[in-house]
C-alpha cells in the first residue's frame, strides 16, 4: 500500500515557522493534486491548502498569505511553508490526495504554536 511519511513538526512560538515535508512510497508525477490537511484537538481534519501537479495552488482563507505549498515531483514530496504561526495553527498535519485519498494515511506531523 502506499506509504505517506510526514515530517518537519514540532513546537514552535507565536509568529514562527516551521517547514513541513511529505515523503510518499509512489510517484508524485502520477498525482495530479495533492494535499495538506491537518486535525485540531478535538476537531475534525480540515483541508489547509493544495497544488496541482503543475504547480497551481489554493489555500483555505484560515492560512492563506501564511502558508506555502509546493511539491517535488522528481523526488515524490511536497512541502508546507508555514509562517507567521498562531496559536490556532496547532494541530496535527497530514498530507494526502485531494481526489479520492488514499485509506491509509500517514501518522501526520504535530505542530504545536505556544509561548
Amino acid at each position: 500500500q502506499v506509504q505517506l511519511v510526514e515530517s518537519g513538526g514540532g513546537l514552535v512560538q507565536p509568529g514562527g515557522s516551521l517547514r513541513l515535508s511529505c515523503a510518499a512510497s509512489v510517484s508524485m508525477f502520477s498525482i495530479n493534486i495533492m494535499a495538506w490537511y491537518r486535525q485540531p484537538p478535538g476537531k475534525q481534519r480540515e483541508l489547509v491548502a493544495l497544488i496541482t501537479r503543475g504547480g497551481g495552488t489554493s489555500y483555505a482563507d484560515s492560512v492563506k498569505g501564511r502558508f506555502t505549498i509546493s511539491r517535488d515531483n522528481a523526488k515524490n514530496t511536497v512541502f508546507l511553508q508555514m509562517n507567521s504561526l498562531k496559536p490556532e495553527d496547532t494541530a496535527v498535519y497530514y498530507c494526502n490526495k485531494y481526489n479520492n485519498p488514499y485509506d491509509h494515511w500517514g501518522q501526520g506531523t504535530q505542530v504545536t504554536v505556544s509561548s
